[in-house]
């Protein structure tokens, strides 16, 4: 199990003058992974991230336009960024998606182009995008059973979704994972089936805790499941259960013996993992989030539209990460105007 890391502050003097290219807080944590949503509207409408009807999504004018996301990828491999994630919204529906993973593969620097998605769209796209460069990709399904399905959803598409995940494994994607938000008296009593799916494949299946983005809707009905009562019945239904690696991210790490995949736990929101942050996250409209808790935001949309160079947004980049709260409680405590729905921080 790995251990909390709190992260100490440090004076701008202690900052090292090659350090100055790059992406780093005043904890001394650096930032290498970039979150990018590419759009806000999703074809699911999930009952933990916003009501039925949608929300109130901006225009298209006020989002990032596929060139200025490639901009910002491209600045941000200059400040030591090596990893971009496209998520949503769901990515899958922005109709440059490909061109965009393709453009980020090309940029000098950028190692890894990952993709978040619901998988209801993967199966026709996967090997377009495969082709595009894109080498990860990590798809939400919180339940493998249908009614639950379109509870959740309020849609149709469990059959398309695995379509999804059996295609993904099919190629040679290096990273295949599913994401499971886990909540108590709904999927709860599936974890073993989830397990299951990674006897055979080279899987990764990772139970998410809630999270507080939910447009006022079940965060507070009593279905929160924290990760160390997740870790305990993980541990009470397979025993055998060996510590595994895997990013900084997946908190908690597991192997059933035997099995070709893996299994992990990540406390999205009783956040122990803050110390070892490395992410940015950009949203929709083009505002710099240096923490998922944060309601702080810094434009870069608008400072592309007002016709600031290209080092006038690293270095509004630089500030926004040298200010990121020491953890995710202290931003949450930090005000400043807050998202109505996780769609529009980026997933």
């Amino acid at each position: 199990m790995k251990t909390e890391v709190r992260p100490r502050p440090i004076a701008a003097a202690e900052v090292l003058p090659e350090n100055g290219d790059r992406l780093i807080d005043q904890f001394g944590r650096v930032f290498d992974y970039l979150r990018v949503a590419v759009n806000e509207k999703c074809n699911l409408r999930c009952i933990y991230c916003m009501p039925e009807e949608g929300i109130d999504f901006r225009p298209e004018a006020k989002l990032l336009t596929a060139d200025e996301i490639i901009r910002i990828v491209t600045i941000a491999a200059g400040l030591g960024v090596r990893k971009i994630r496209f998520t949503g919204g769901e990515p899958l529906i922005h109709r440059q998606i490909i061109e965009m993973v393709s453009a980020a593969a090309s940029t000098p620097d950028i190692e890894s182009i990952h993709l978040t998605t619901n998988g209801v769209l993967f199966e026709k796209k996967a090997e377009a995008l495969f082709e595009a460069g894109l080498r990860g990709v990590n798809i939400s399904l919180d339940t493998l059973d249908h009614q639950k399905f379109i509870d959740i959803t309020r849609r149709k598409g469990l059959d398309q979704v695995l379509a999804g995940v059996r295609t993904a494994l099919s190629l040679p994607f290096p990273s295949v994972k599913l994401n499971v938000v886990f909540m108590r008296g709904f999927n709860d009593a599936e974890i073993s089936d989830f397990v299951e799916l990674t006897k055979e494949s080279p899987l990764v299946v990772r139970f998410i805790e809630l999270m507080p983005f939910d447009a006022h809707q079940i965060w507070k009905t009593g279905k929160f499941y924290g990760a160390d009562r997740i870790v305990e019945e993980l541990k009470r239904l397979h025993p055998d259960l060996e510590p595994a690696d895997g990013t900084a991210t997946e908190h908690h790490v597991f192997r059933v013996p035997g099995y070709k995949g893996k299994v992990a736990v990540i406390p999205a929101f009783s956040r122990t993992l803050c110390g070892n942050c490395n992410r940015v996250r950009l949203t929709a409209d083009g505002k710099l989030r240096n923490c998922l808790y944060s309601d702080n935001e810094f434009s870069l949309r608008d400072m592309m539209r007002n016709g600031s160079s290209d080092e006038e947004i690293a270095n509004l980049m630089r500030e926004a990460m040298w200010l990121k709260p020491r953890d995710g409680w202290e931003a949450q405590r930090g005000g400043g105007q807050r998202r109505e729905s996780m769609t529009q921080i980026g997933g």
